[in-house]
């Protein structure tokens, strides 16, 4: 009875920790807008262009309808590599996104430089009123997995440049 009533409790222990990891999944998938649209494994190498310049701009997620934010980085995850995640600079004004770019995504006033001086980070409310552009971006491009180039930046300005973009998913 004892070995029983053991099984059951482990079972169910394992039952709960698959749920809770595959929820969390679920869920930073959803506020990445980019995780879900990944051909690969690693990060999706996410090309595009905006209305304007929002290369310094920290981004932000916004919901479907773009009434509020829900998702942001912390102070702290503003890098890419140990930098500024700045977008690399490609052909044609394109840019290659180093933050998590997606459809929903909104630039903020704010600079990755005045962002990594907070304390914290501030009210979503506030966050919300310093938002440059609800919708910066003119075409969004997933080119799959970034593992898979050798030379990113020259690999994808040379699809760019041989009108290659056309090939690949067109998220916006």
């Amino acid at each position: 009875m004892r070995a029983i009533l053991l099984i059951t409790i482990t079972i169910a222990l394992g039952a709960l920790v698959a749920c809770k990891t595959k929820q969390a999944t679920g869920t930073a998938a959803k506020a990445n807008n980019t995780a879900e649209t990944s051909t690969g494994t690693g990060a999706p190498a996410i090309v595009y262009k905006t209305k304007a310049d929002y290369s310094k701009q920290v981004p932000v997620t916004l919901s479907a309808d773009k009434s509020q934010i829900v998702a942001y980085p912390g102070i702290k995850d503003i890098n890419y590599q140990g930098k500024p995640a700045y977008p690399f600079a490609l052909a044609d004004g394109y840019l290659l996104d180093n933050r998590g770019i997606g459809p929903n995504s909104a630039f903020l006033e704010i600079t990755y430089a005045d962002y990594a001086k907070l304390n914290s980070v501030p009210p979503l409310d506030e966050l919300y009123k310093r938002i440059l552009d609800r919708d910066p971006f003119t075409e969004i491009y997933n080119l799959g997995d970034r593992n898979r180039f050798t030379n990113e930046i020259e690999e994808i300005n040379e699809i760019i440049t041989k009108g290659g973009l056309k090939k690949f998913k067109k998220i916006k």
